[in-house]
């Protein structure tokens, strides 16, 4: 085994010119079999967005959202840059949608509506969440300001951390793995094809993510099961889309020879991503990377993904969801000139505040938002909850 290791750790080397960070870890064990200044801070890019969905995945599942769901497009994402489906304000979106778009295509646009519409129409509040959420489980060096990666000088994580989070998706929620597997998908005419080329290229792929900024370079997660082994591999910070596939082609390759204890493959049987033409960096001199220890001590990458991965999800104070009936002390939430636009509504105080309002037509052509049946302290603490999470509402008798 430790041969096998080392004829890793040296073939990997060969591509260290062209990378700043890499991991290699058994999605079902936690067992890290290599990494390279995994612990050094970089800027994710759109890697952001596995956590983006991951809150997003944690709302289908607590009954915040249902896939079904439509979503409201703010100004604000509307003008996100640049990558983008091209939403117009006050257009909306179904939930599955969204996901899609974000997990294929990294539309920066629909990672912002993900955003506003699970934290009150602030993507600062949802970048809050996102990095308390990442503390509770083992993210230690990752600090988020943006739903999408959009570069951000505070915004930085690690290949550590990006593995233990991907890892968390991967346990969490198994029945929502499969958003980041799909290779294209079609919305309004036009098909978006995933930017992940191991998907058809590496036998055994099924997902994960890419990124790109210019100061973040080119990243990916990328997963790959065969027979009862899944390997995860994170590359950050690659000079291109072809250093970045071939890196992580070549680690989950060597892997799954690695742990399987069959022979370690020669360069001609890597099964690898192979464009017409590859420019493939040359060996460089440096220090050889070396495998992580696996002790029980409190900073390892192992305790870190027994804590990453555990049965209990995080608790970050999501709202409990509060029945009404009707008449008696209530808060509206607005009024509106189309039904579709209060049920929009409705959906927004119930994923934020976690309150099932009803619309309530006026007859005079509005459709009012209100939720009954509060006794008046509940109704002033639900209009201060409301007006901290971007709402519009008053308390009426």
């Amino acid at each position: 085994m430790f041969f096998f290791l080392s004829v890793l750790l040296m073939c990997v080397d060969a591509y260290a010119a062209g990378y700043r960070a890499a991991l290699v870890a058994d999605m079902d064990t936690g067992r890290v079999l290599f990494q390279e200044n995994a612990n050094e801070l970089n800027y994710p890019a759109s890697l952001t967005k596995i956590m983006t969905l991951y809150l997003t995945f944690d709302a289908l599942e607590h009954g915040r959202l249902n896939l079904d769901d439509y979503l409201i497009v703010s100004k604000s994402a509307a003008n996100a840059e640049p990558v983008k489906l091209g939403l117009s304000a006050g257009s909306k979106i179904r939930v599955e949608d969204a996901i899609k778009a974000v997990a294929v295509y990294s539309a920066n646009d629909v990672a912002r509506v993900l955003a506003e519409n699970l934290k009150g129409g602030q993507e600062e509040s949802f970048a809050d969440l996102m990095t308390r959420v990442a503390r509770e489980i083992g993210l230690t060096h990752t600090n988020f300001e943006n739903s999408s990666g959009l570069p951000n000088d505070d915004h930085m994580s690690t290949a550590r951390d990006i593995a233990l989070l991907s890892m968390a998706v991967y346990k969490h929620f198994p029945q929502y793995w499969h958003f980041f597997g799909i290779k294209s998908w079609t919305y309004n005419g036009k098909t978006y094809t995933n930017g992940n080329r191991l998907l058809t290229s590496f036998s055994g792929c099924d997902g994960m993510k890419t990124g790109y900024t210019k100061k973040s370079k080119y990243s990916l997660v990328a997963t790959a099961h065969r027979g009862n082994t899944h390997l995860m591999s994170v590359v950050l910070g690659a000079d291109s889309k072809d250093v970045r596939a071939n890196v992580a082609a070549q680690m989950l390759t060597r892997g799954f020879a690695a742990l399987n204890g069959t022979a370690m493959p020669t360069d001609a049987d890597v099964d690898t991503y192979a464009p017409p033409v590859v420019e493939t960096p040359m060996p460089v001199s440096r220090p050889a990377p070396q495998p992580v220890a696996q002790s029980s001590g409190t900073n390892t990458f192992a305790s870190a993904y027994n804590a990453a991965t555990a049965n209990a999800m995080p608790k970050y104070n999501a709202p409990a969801a509060v029945t009404v009936t009707t008449g008696g002390t209530g808060v509206q939430f607005g009024a509106f000139s189309s039904q579709s636009a209060a049920n929009n509504q409705v959906a927004r105080v119930k994923n934020t505040l976690g309150v099932n309002a009803v619309v309530e037509p006026t007859g005079t052509g509005l459709y009012r938002v209100r939720a009954y049946g509060l006794t008046e302290t509940a109704a002033q603490q639900l209009k201060s909850s409301a007006t901290a999470n971007g709402i519009d509402s008053y308390v009426f008798h």
